[in-house]
């Protein structure tokens, strides 16, 4: 009697889940030993990546950067399958290479001095967070700063949940004001007082920071596990043939019929005290997935890549994601841990937007410095949920399609409103930031506003459409990616990779459910990179337990 073949099913087709199934089936070393399964819930592989297009350039939907490239598998497969280039136009955010125009709320232009001091004190404030200035500390600039700093923070943070990103960027901001002589009044600044502007381009970078991380807050932020955070060296690329071509490119090795697309898994059932009938398999196969439409398949082994916000949903009371439960060490990690929201807006021109068909040159890769949400200076009409969104740009030099950024609840309110109330809010905002092309801002001692022309005068913008994310209601993701919040570590990272039943269960058929997807990684969670790195380890994981060498 032939013995079967483990059969491993992967659950989810995105970046982890896709890495895992190539490593599986072309390792030389496994001689066809798996039969290999790939479920996807959607009509579409790439999972959190998702290449589309908008008013005729590439865009993306979910993952959109490289970051760094010294040393990343992304840019690696990117490289060599030749998807760095591109003649249709894509989203490469070129114009923030140069300077970008930042405008205080009212119309004023900030003089670049002013933005550049505030926004080097709050990039040197995220780098003594992530332990980067400590780790530099080239000029003695550096280390006073990292004294000072010190002074915030005596004890680094003190452990899980002791501090917060957010606390700890604020108590600077303070500390930076008690250094400083506060400024009057500012001449031709209309409200804005030195301090407040000061504030307000310190916010415009919180909220940067925000879409960064997925922390809709950055008081749930937590400050210790920011300096396990690591990310690669080198410039930071959008790639110009889209990110689904890496993924498809993953893809492309797999046979046809090895995903299964539209295959939504109900419930995972799996035998903590399963006992192992042979070498390397179990009697009936441990592991049985319920799928929505009914039907079951049973495995060996399910890699289970579903999105955190998923893993959170699927531990519920009312769940029943798994059966029996996950154990309580696993499903208090899944709990602690962070996953929030993020979601893209674009924007499509009108061709006549400014007056000269077709000429978008002059719409300015626009950075906005709001009043804060309470100040009796602020313009009552611009929407609550554009007042945390840090900047709206082309998505490349002279492109008609512009680009913001939405994190936390702004992001989910977002995915609420229709084309109209976009349309209406964005434009009333622009009407505050961009609405007078003539008026003259003196210069002054202070070197607070910048007297040039604007570049386009933002009641005469109009648009033609409008596309955005959602990412936060669509039940096959539930959010965007992960953070280590407050009250978690970056143990729990490691808690959630460990796969089940572990190895304190005696007798029980081993492995029967792996997990991967970007918060598995303990220093590159919520990156494509990290779900690529999860990935493989899990592939490694289930080569290594057959034996298979050269892994």
């Amino acid at each position: 009697m032939v013995a079967k073949k483990p059969r491993i099913v992967i659950i989810g087709a995105g970046m982890a889940g896709l890495t895992a199934a190539n490593k599986l089936y072309t390792s030389s070393s496994s001689n066809d030993m798996f039969e290999l399964c790939v479920v996807e819930g959607g009509p579409r592989i790439g999972g959190r990546i998702n290449t589309s297009e908008f008013g005729g350039d590439r865009i993306e939907m979910g993952a959109t950067w490289i970051h760094g490239i010294g040393g990343s598998p992304v840019h690696k497969i990117a490289q060599e399958i030749h998807s760095l280039e591109s003649e249709q136009p894509w989203e490469c955010m070129d114009g923030f290479l140069d300077e970008p125009k930042t405008v205080a709320e009212g119309g004023f232009e900030l003089s670049p001095s002013l933005v550049e001091s505030i926004s080097t004190l709050f990039k040197n404030l995220m780098d003594y967070v992530q332990g980067k200035l400590i780790e530099r500390e080239e000029s003695s600039e550096e280390v006073n700063f990292c004294k000072l700093a010190d002074k915030i923070c005596p004890s680094n943070g003190g452990g899980p949940g002791k501090l917060s990103v957010g606390s700890f960027l604020r108590k600077a901001l303070n500390v930076y004001w008690d250094s400083v002589k506060e400024q009057e009044q500012i001449e031709g600044c209309g409200n804005w007082s030195r301090k407040l502007i000061e504030e307000a381009i310190f916010a415009m970078h919180e909220n940067i920071q925000r879409t960064y991380t997925s922390a809709g807050d950055l008081l749930t932020l937590d400050f210790a596990a920011e300096s396990e955070y690591r990310m690669f060296p080198g410039e930071e690329i959008t790639i110009a043939k889209g990110y689904l071509s890496v993924i498809e490119s993953l893809a492309s090795v797999l046979p046809h019929g090895l995903i299964q697309l539209g295959r939504k898994v109900a419930r995972i059932e799996w035998q903590p005290e399963a006992h192992q009938s042979s070498e390397h398999g179990c009697a009936g196969r441990p592991v049985k997935i319920h799928f929505c439409d009914g039907s079951i398949m049973s495995a060996d082994h399910v890699i289970v890549t579903v999105s955190l916000g998923v893993l959170k949903a699927g531990i519920g009371p009312d769940s029943g994601m798994f059966k029996p439960p996950l154990p309580t060490f696993k499903t208090e990690a899944i709990s602690r841990l962070g996953f929030g929201v993020v979601n893209k807006l674009f924007l499509q021109l009108s061709s006549r937007h400014d007056g000269r068909d077709g000429d978008y040159s002059k719409f300015p890769f626009l950075q906005m410095a709001f009043h804060r949400p309470d100040s009796e200076w602020r313009h009552k009409k611009i929407p609550w949920w554009m007042r945390r969104t840090a900047s709206l740009s082309p998505i490349y030099k002279n492109s008609g399609v512009l680009l913001s950024w939405f994190a936390g609840k702004e992001a989910l309110e977002l995915e609420t409103l229709s084309d109209e109330e976009i349309i209406e809010g964005v434009s009333t905002t622009l009407s505050s930031f961009l609405s007078q092309p003539h008026k003259q801002l003196n210069s002054n001692s202070h070197g607070v506003c910048n007297g040039k022309e604007k570049s386009v005068d933002g009641n005469r913008v109009r648009f033609a459409k409008v596309l955005k994310s959602k990412w936060g209601n669509d039940p096959l993701f539930l959010g965007s990616y992960s953070y280590v919040a407050v009250g978690s570590s970056g143990d729990d990272l490691d808690t959630l990779a460990e796969p089940l039943p572990n190895s304190d269960t005696l007798g029980s058929a081993p492995l029967q459910i792996l997990f991967a997807g970007e918060a598995t990684h303990r220093t590159h969670y919520s990156t494509t990179h990290g779900a690529y790195f999860s990935g493989l380890r899990e592939a490694s994981r289930l080569l290594q337990h057959y034996h298979c060498v050269g892994v």
